[in-house]
């Protein structure tokens, strides 16, 4: 069932979001060269708690951390580690604030130092993929819309688009319906409704779009070892448009 958000449901939300984008943000200046992906992660749990947010993902499913923080061939779920950012490194950081029972998602990707000419290009390509899935949640036309627009324009880039991990509604619970898919025919699926909320996620890879994960059960690589990143926004639909939670305001 997908539910229609009230007003003060938005609102909370809405307000979990800024602190979430706020995060991202303070990340711009924190992440650089020699800086662990496990400091990553200690950051994110102190901004979040130190703004009266819970670090939703710590704990859910069994997972451990606060963030997510997925480097190079990681497309999503990465552990932090001890391991130390390097000149010409990718990453996205993935993190959920949950705030009087209301939550709000969002993952974002930086660029370590001196970045290949490819790397650089699936960033921008990925963040404009993500834009683009946004312009379609507009009132009556279909989730489906949302994968189309996406995968016909990062395949019109030379890039994938990950068929494993989609978006997903999002509330009370951190997934909920509908399904969000990043790929696919148009005109399928439910229409998007006012009061919807959901996320946008695309994870685009360089090479083939196949993944595997690790014995932990959760770092998902790409199959062939290529680059993938990934941006996310939680929206709710409004009469006027997608309203982007998760966007300072």
């Amino acid at each position: 069932m997908i539910i229609a958000k009230s007003r003060h449901e938005i609102q909370l939300m809405r307000e979990a979001g800024q602190v979430v984008a706020s995060c991202h943000e303070a990340l711009r200046s924190f992440i650089r060269e020699g800086v662990t992906t496990m400091q990553i992660d200690r950051f994110v749990e102190d901004f979040l708690t130190k703004h009266g947010m819970i670090p939703a993902q710590k704990g859910y499913k069994g997972y451990p951390y606060a963030a997510c923080t997925s480097v190079n061939d990681v497309v999503c779920h990465g552990f932090p580690s001890d391991y130390r950012l390097r000149s010409g490194d990718i990453i996205t950081v993935d993190m959920v604030a949950l705030h009087k029972g209301l939550h709000a998602d969002s993952a974002w990707s930086y660029g370590i130092g001196e970045l290949s000419e490819t790397a650089s290009r699936l960033m921008q390509v990925t963040e404009q993929s993500l834009y683009i899935g946004i312009e379609q949640a507009v009132l009556d036309n279909h989730i489906s819309d949302i994968g189309h627009a996406i995968q016909t324009f990062v395949e019109g880039q030379g890039f994938s688009v990950v068929r494993d991990f989609i978006g997903h509604g999002i509330g009370r619970q951190m997934h909920e319906s509908p399904e969000v898919l990043h790929f696919g025919p148009p005109h399928k699926g439910p229409k998007i409704k006012k009061g919807m909320a959901f996320t946008i996620e695309p994870m685009v890879n360089t090479g083939s779009y196949e993944c595997t994960v690790d014995d932990d059960g959760w770092t998902a690589r790409t199959a062939d070892g290529g680059l993938s990143i990934q941006y996310e926004h939680t929206l709710v639909v409004t009469e006027n448009g997608p309203d982007i939670l998760t966007k300072l305001a």
